[in-house]
């Protein structure tokens, strides 16, 4: 390797997950040794939104950080033995648990930690409430009860494009935020298959609701932290707070300064807000 030019500490690579009894092979990125963390993306998007946290030296010293491209976003291509394209894509709640679990699984990882922002703060919630044993802790990011009224016909429609997807997932993000990775972070929903975010989206407004479910996480089984940013209109902080709430002993926090993309759109902020939530899991742990 010539030492006059520089490389990231994180590597990519692809494994065939069975899910739903078909097979997909889906890309993630990791690097960092110790308790497994695994890192969710949002709705439309994929892995990239980490690259900054997956490069942050303290946290390599404690987790195997792991971030992953959904099936159907990024590099995880559709599935080549089935008729994809003759049915509408939809994820679905019990779809998209099954990725992370799998993965763990895949990987090795014992007990490991999850992380995610908004499908992936959601997710958080119904990993902790559905399969509490497999995650010894979860950190939502962005997260809600219930965020009715996103899946609509507008997010996949012919006369609607990926640029326009992408300049409203800009008005999601805090305006102190560096202008370069705002910019970044709409770039890469700018990327996303002209299906995705809408079919994302049926799990984001539809499918996970636990208004009446929340009260019986355990979190005495596995730790439920939430965290939604300041000018993140769409998992606000006050519906943020409003779920830990719902959760006994969850903690709730308000990111300052930050919207609905916190670990992509200022990353440098991010850390100092998420650094203290993983430092007491790994002191717990």
């Amino acid at each position: 390797m010539n030492n006059n030019y520089r490389f990231d500490a994180t590597v990519g690579r692809y494994v065939y997950l069975q899910l739903d009894g078909i097979e997909h092979r889906v890309y993630f990125e990791e690097t960092g040794e110790g308790i497994p963390l695994l890192l969710q993306h949002t709705a439309g998007a994929d892995g990239r939104q980490w690259r900054h946290v997956l490069e942050d030296a303290r946290l390599q010293e404690q987790f195997r950080l792991i971030a992953y491209d959904l099936p159907y976003h990024g590099k995880s291509v559709p599935p080549t033995e089935v008729a994809w394209w003759c049915e509408p894509y939809r994820l679905t709640k019990d779809f998209l648990m099954q990725v992370p679990i799998t993965l763990a699984d895949a990987l090795g990882c014992e007990q490991p930690v999850y992380m995610g922002s908004s499908i992936g703060g959601h997710l958080a919630i119904d990993l902790a409430l559905y399969h509490g044993d497999k995650f010894r802790a979860v950190v939502g990011l962005e997260a809600s009860a219930h965020t009715p009224g996103g899946f609509v016909d507008e997010f996949y429609h012919p006369e609607i494009s990926n640029d326009y997807k992408a300049h409203l997932m800009y008005g999601l993000m805090a305006p102190m935020s560096p202008e370069a990775l705002r910019r970044e972070t709409a770039w890469v929903y700018s990327q996303g298959a002209p299906s995705v975010f809408k079919g994302d989206l049926y799990y984001y407004s539809v499918d996970h609701d636990v208004r009446n479910t929340a009260a019986s996480i355990d979190t005495d089984r596995c730790s439920v932290d939430i965290l939604n940013g300041e000018y993140d209109w769409s998992g606000t902080p006050e519906l943020g707070a409003e779920l830990a709430a719902m959760i006994p002993n969850a903690r709730y926090k308000t990111m300052q300064g930050l919207g609905h993309f916190p670990m992509c759109e200022n990353p440098e902020a991010f850390l100092k807000e998420i650094r203290p939530v993983l430092a007491r899991i790994a002191e717990a742990a």
